[in-house]
């Protein structure tokens, strides 16, 4: 099978082939929100690399830790949560948070979840 345009993640590079769709997860917002803080607490998750974005990825950067992010989580409710294809993968459902001026984005490919980005907002006048 052809494989769809890689993205790179925490110093490799992640293809996923149309063989291999089952291990992408599509969910609504409850699964989302209690896999994404399974992940967390178990340290299962990986960090999308953006060049010239690091600062983009406060938990990547250490900025914030996974109990401060698992906080910030915990307080979203499904208002706060919307979908979206991955810019690269179409295949890939990524989850987006926002919630208290943080935005938080995410997808998740067995066994892990991956962030693409976790930092502020501006906020709105």
């Amino acid at each position: 099978h052809p494989a769809l345009p890689a993205s790179v993640c925490s110093g490799f590079t992640l293809t996923v082939r149309e063989s291999s769709y089952n291990m992408v997860r599509t969910m609504g917002f409850k699964q989302a929100k209690a896999d994404v803080l399974d992940a967390l607490l178990n340290g299962r998750y990986q960090h999308e690399t953006r060049k010239g974005a690091i600062d983009k990825n406060l938990l990547q950067t250490g900025a914030m830790s996974p109990v401060e992010l698992s906080a910030v989580i915990g307080r979203c409710r499904g208002q706060h949560h919307s979908m979206s294809t991955h810019h690269q993968i179409p295949a890939i459902t990524v989850h987006v948070l926002k919630r208290d001026e943080w935005y938080i984005k995410f997808y998740f490919i067995d066994p892990d979840t991956y962030f693409i980005s976790v930092h502020q907002t501006e906020p709105e006048p």
